[in-house]
């Protein structure tokens, strides 16, 4: 009877990783925002850790589930779960109390609340050490494909940025209405023609334009630039930029609602986000969420 409630339980504890690797994979953006923001990793780098994490948990949830090389999973999902609350620590000692993304963004927990999650979870696992593993002729190929598998499964869902075609292009901005936008409110007295400067065109309900702000401003923060040299052109309503910025984990960079939503759309052909960086008024890049270059952006923000 202990057994069988035992094995009860692993199966549980399986379904609870699957479940939390494909919410993960479901809010994939944000987790990888979130594994850049700790700086451990490049952002290019980050989107690999961030699906590594997934796939690791998927068959670590698989092996729970289907019972196989007992000994071996347990203890990965043991050093797994030993390993976040690890970085969980650490981000209580930075203070930090933002959604861990254990669960995506559809079941939030802070530090302190995923700690406790891992101690209850690792209590129930020391009550499955003793379940014997299923051994059957093709164990060894049945964990080998369901490495494979997983690996196939996470990179064609949520194929990592740097590998996908560029979202933005230089035909996104029309130069000629911008140069000319420039010269007329609301952006003519915002200084931006001198010195280096960074204009995103966002809309305050776009949950995209939402993670480009987040995106950018963790590279601002890395890179040591001016955040009084950002300006976000919003189209929206001064509520719902508060939201946004809330939201977004942004700082309160200076912003202009353009009121003029058709003149906004023309000049940036209606793509939001939007993020062009000038030095002295010379357009030097442009970038939407999916196509940011760190390299560049870390060479524009040097001082």
């Amino acid at each position: 009877m202990k057994e069988r409630l035992a094995r009860i339980l692993q199966i549980l504890l399986g379904l609870l990783f699957i479940v939390s690797a494909i919410l993960k994979i479901a809010d994939m953006d944000r987790f990888e925002i979130y594994v850049y923001s700790y700086h451990f990793f490049s952002l290019n780098l980050s989107f690999l850790v961030a699906r590594a994490a997934i796939i690791l948990e998927l068959v670590l949830g698989m092996g729970l589930v289907f019972n196989i090389f007992n000994k071996l999973i347990w203890w990965g999902s043991v050093l797994m779960l030993l390993g976040y609350t690890g970085l969980l620590v650490y981000a209580m000692v930075l203070g930090r109390t933002d959604n861990c993304h254990c669960f995506g963004d559809y079941l939030q927990f802070n530090p302190w609340q995923s700690i406790i999650k891992n101690v209850v979870l690792l209590a129930l696992f020391a009550l499955i050490y003793r379940v014997k593993s299923r051994r059957f002729k093709y164990d060894v190929l049945a964990l080998v494909g369901m490495v494979i598998a997983c690996c196939v499964a996470v990179f064609v869902v949520s194929p990592p940025d740097n590998y996908t075609p560029n979202y933005a292009s230089s035909q996104d901005l029309n130069r000629e209405l911008f140069e000319e936008a420039l010269q007329q409110p609301p952006l003519d007295t915002q200084n931006l023609m001198e010195g280096k400067k960074v204009v995103a065109f966002l809309s305050s309900s776009c949950d995209y334009c939402m993670l480009a702000a987040r995106k950018l401003s963790l590279m601002q923060q890395f890179y040591g630039f001016s955040g009084q040299d950002i300006l976000y052109v919003f189209m929206g309503d001064e509520e719902s930029i508060q939201q946004f910025y809330q939201e977004s984990e942004s700082p309160a960079y200076p912003y202009v609602i353009y009121e003029d939503v058709l003149d906004l759309i023309k000049i940036n052909n209606g793509v939001f986000p939007l993020v062009v960086m000038m030095d002295n008024g010379v357009i030097v890049h442009e970038y939407g969420l999916r196509n940011m270059k760190e390299e560049e952006i870390k060479a524009f923000f040097k001082p």
